[in-house]
């Protein structure tokens, strides 16, 4: 199954700068309990906003360029039809962490989304692909909780493809 996986506040931004344009370790709890042991498909720009291999995860970058060594948690593809190939190897879920571009690309193939949705506006320059919600059935909503580290309403949704 081909999920994606994202943050995105009330205006869809997903990315300012190379970055998340917030601070909420709710999110990234929850990005970590999905995404544990499951395949991780990510664009070259996301890849490297990262310090390193997001651990316990194989994680597969889509890249124009060469100079990116596979090792046995980095797998490398060149194209969207390479990217679809591979993923046909693996029985696990698999999801797709960004950027814009890889969303945009693989919107056709998703089974399922994961969206955290930060009831705020930041500055961004990356927004989340148009989803017709029409198409899809909103599975389960669960309330962020908010604290002194987690600061804006949140909430968890998923949804399936209808």
């Amino acid at each position: 199954m081909i999920n994606f996986i994202w943050a995105e506040d009330d205006e869809q931004h997903i990315g300012y700068k190379g970055k998340l344009p917030w601070h909420l370790p709710n999110d990234m709890k929850f990005f970590k309990k999905m995404t544990i042991n499951k395949v991780v498909v990510m664009g070259r720009n996301t890849f490297e906003s990262f310090p390193g291999l997001l651990p316990n995860r194989v994680n597969v970058v889509v890249s124009s360029k060469s100079d990116l060594v596979e090792t046995d948690n980095l797998k490398i593809v060149h194209s969207i039809p390479e990217l679809n190939s591979l993923l046909e190897t693996f029985s696990d879920d698999i999801f797709v962490i960004g950027g814009a571009t890889l969303f945009e690309e693989m919107y056709s193939n998703v089974d399922r989304l994961y969206q955290t949705k930060i009831h705020a506006i930041f500055d961004g320059d990356v927004t989340m692909v148009p989803i017709n919600y029409d198409d899809w059935q909103l599975v389960e909503k669960i309330d962020g909780q908010t604290d002194e580290k987690n600061k804006y309403q949140h909430e968890f949704r998923i949804y399936n493809r209808k």
